[in-house]
């Protein structure tokens, strides 16, 4: 399990203050309920078990989003509506980050030298809506708004990936040397 990552911690500082910049600056969707969910995501995605967190019946890892789907279906892999809300939730928020921060790897996914990827066929957008749909309609009851947030990031699913493309460039940019030489100058 992922060592929990402290609400001071300047990686979560910086993702809030990425996301926040993105989505209320080039978006104009200053949503905090959404944009705090997005830049959480990021912080718990910067460690790799939670990228892969979701686990099957013989508790191997799920990493690839056609599993992630029949984990989710009580048919077939979920054991309870609680399952299939929770790989629900995480194949919207896998989607979303891939598809936000790394859309070259969906493009990837979609060439010849990848057809024998499971999930080359699959639309990670419109997976990813229905699957915050899911989460939203399931919804249990709780004091952080879950179905109201969920539904927003399935409407919006399109919406919130550009804004983490905007977080991608930004965190880009920032690896460039010109830039790091301005902000120690800056802040010197």
């Amino acid at each position: 399990m992922a060592p929990q990552i402290s609400p001071q911690h300047p990686l979560r500082r910086l993702f809030g203050a990425l996301t926040e910049k993105s989505f209320t600056e080039h978006l104009g969707w200053p949503d905090h309920n959404v944009t705090s969910y997005l830049s959480n995501l990021l912080v718990d995605f910067a460690h790799m078990d939670q990228l892969y967190k979701i686990k099957n019946s013989r508790n191997q890892p799920v990493d690839t989003v056609v599993d992630l789907l029949y984990e989710s279906d009580v048919i077939l892999g979920a054991q309870s509506m609680d399952r299939e809300r929770d790989v629900h939730r995480h194949i919207g928020d896998f989607t979303l980050f891939m598809a936000g921060l790394f859309p070259e790897y969906l493009r990837r996914l979609k060439t010849a030298g990848l057809i024998y990827h499971k999930d080359f066929l699959v639309d990670y957008v419109k997976t990813g809506k229905r699957s915050y749909g899911i989460v939203a309609t399931i919804g249990r009851a709780s004091a952080d708004g879950d179905p109201p947030l969920f539904q927003k990031l399935s409407e919006n699913f399109e919406l919130c990936v550009t804004g983490l493309g905007f977080v991608r460039s930004d965190l880009d940019r920032m690896q460039n040397p010109a830039y790091r030489q301005a902000r120690d100058f800056l802040l010197n």
